[in-house]
């Protein structure tokens, strides 16, 4: 398994794993229209030009893939997805410190639901605290969690 740059090519087997990947997420939520599931190609392809897209592949197929855009000495992470098949072997960790590698200054900052327990679990783990909560619906809060740069 390698860890690399994804470029605009991979923009349409990024999206199928998306749509995939959250999958789980929407069923938590019971809600189909977040908006990894909706994302068009497009969007995602204009993602390249401010977005740094890594993929985890392996036998030249897209098993995981993370973003990262840089603003102000803070790296914003989003979309860290690895195929259901492919969990918990530690891709995604594989992800998080390449991008942390590529960013090796910032603080970082990402989110995700209030509901997603083991995503949460699994952010704490990688060093990552809840700083802050956005309540969306009187039943939906977005959970932020940042990792200080170190010094």
């Amino acid at each position: 398994m390698k860890i690399e740059k994804a470029s605009v090519s991979d923009a349409e087997e990024i999206l199928s794993l998306q749509k995939l990947a959250y999958r789980s997420e929407a069923e938590i939520y019971n809600d189909f229209s977040i908006e990894p599931l909706v994302q068009t190609l497009e969007q995602l392809q204009n993602q390249f030009d401010d977005h740094t897209v890594l993929k985890a592949v392996i036998d030249d197929i897209i098993i995981g893939s993370a973003r990262a855009s840089e603003q102000e000495g803070t790296c914003y992470i989003g979309k860290l997805m690895v195929h259901p098949d492919h969990q918990n072997k530690g891709i995604g960790k594989m992800l998080m410190n390449a991008i942390e590698n590529l960013f090796p200054k910032c603080r970082y900052e990402l989110f995700t639901g209030s509901k997603s327990g083991k995503n949460i679990a699994l952010y704490e783990k990688f060093g990552y605290n809840t700083f802050h909560e956005r309540e969306m619906t009187s039943d939906f809060s977005l959970v932020y969690l940042e990792k200080k740069k170190q010094l």
